[in-house]
């Protein structure tokens, strides 16, 4: 790998890293949610782009804030019962900086759901599952597959 190529990946994880931390650390708290709770009935009166996101207004929340703050890495986002992160991410990400990618994604969903276990679950432009993160809270590991 040529030095160019390095610093393109080095400065894209640095970027990505400090862009979710520091607005995530700017961001506010985001309500944590109680889980034994079923989640609210969609009426028809809820619009598909509050469904698109997150099935609860923290996960909404969440998977705006993903998509907004992604400079265009990530075209969608969505957030299931607090504790999985889907993401499709833009062309313009290459396939060894998918990885980093994740784990930054990893590291916020983790700030704002805090105590549980999370999945990550990243797909390519074409909606294809590429690569699934688990993070562990017992073990604090994240497994990649």
């Amino acid at each position: 790998m040529s030095l160019l190529q390095q610093s393109r990946k080095l400065v894209t994880a640095v970027v990505l890293i400090l862009v979710l931390t520091i607005t995530t650390a700017c961001g506010g708290n985001v309500a944590q949610v109680d889980r034994t709770t079923n989640p609210p009935v969609v009426g028809r009166d809820v619009a598909y782009a509050q469904l698109e996101r997150g099935n609860t207004a923290a996960g909404q929340s969440f998977g705006n804030w993903v998509v907004q703050t992604s400079r265009g890495l990530v075209t969608d986002a969505y957030v299931r019962d607090n504790n999985k992160l889907g993401v499709v991410i833009s062309p313009q990400v290459r396939p060894n900086e998918v990885r980093t990618l994740t784990r930054s994604l990893v590291e916020g969903f983790r700030k704002n759901f805090p105590n549980q276990d999370l999945t990550v679950l990243v797909y390519a432009p074409d909606k294809q599952l590429i690569l699934t993160a688990r993070y562990d809270v017992q073990s604090n590991q994240v497994q990649y597959s």
